[in-house]
């Protein structure tokens, strides 16, 4: 199963390294992995905290706690995993932005981007359309830049989407 995945991985990767994107999809993909990296999350927490109403604090620990296990989640599997990046076996013909790591399995963007989205969804669900639009922009810029395989979203989006109910609830119930 795994070299059935590793192979597709591998195939669109190919596909997808070679593509010369028009430019706005370009512009689109390095804006959202740039806000990817915390500044659209950061922003987005402090807009919640002045405006967010009755629920604004449960809302932003929520999302911090569902990103902060992320972080250490990907940090510990990436090391476990040793998945070299999509950049290691063929380059990319127009992104050229350096990996924050040399491992690419699983998307700590992606984790982060749902775990937060996903978390703060729950308390706001008429934002969910817009933080879920952002979330999925994140983790197809890092395919689309070359930085991670569509396992690695896939995954990193499971594992944030897991997080942010279990922080939601947990949250909650304190």
């Amino acid at each position: 199963m795994l070299t059935f995945i590793a192979h597709r991985d591998h195939k669109l990767m190919r596909r997808v390294n070679r593509w010369p994107a028009p430019r706005w999809i370009r512009i689109w993909m390095i804006c959202a992995t740039r806000g990817g990296d915390g500044w659209l999350w950061y922003g987005m927490g402090l807009i919640i905290l002045l405006f967010g109403g009755y629920d604004r604090f449960l809302a932003v620990a929520s999302g911090a706690l569902a990103a902060a296990v992320g972080i250490v989640v990907f940090l510990r599997v990436k090391k476990a995993t040793g998945r070299k990046r999509p950049g290691i076996f063929e380059p990319h013909c127009w992104a050229n932005l350096l990996p924050p790591d040399q491992f690419s399995f699983p998307s700590g963007h992606t984790i982060t981007a749902f775990a937060v989205a996903v978390s703060l969804s729950m308390f706001y669900p008429g934002l969910a359309i817009g933080l879920l639009f952002c979330a999925v922009s994140v983790a197809l810029s890092r395919i689309l830049l070359g930085m991670h395989f569509l396992s690695d979203v896939l995954v990193g989006a499971a594992i944030g989407t897991i997080l942010a109910y279990l922080s939601v609830h947990l949250i909650r119930f304190l």
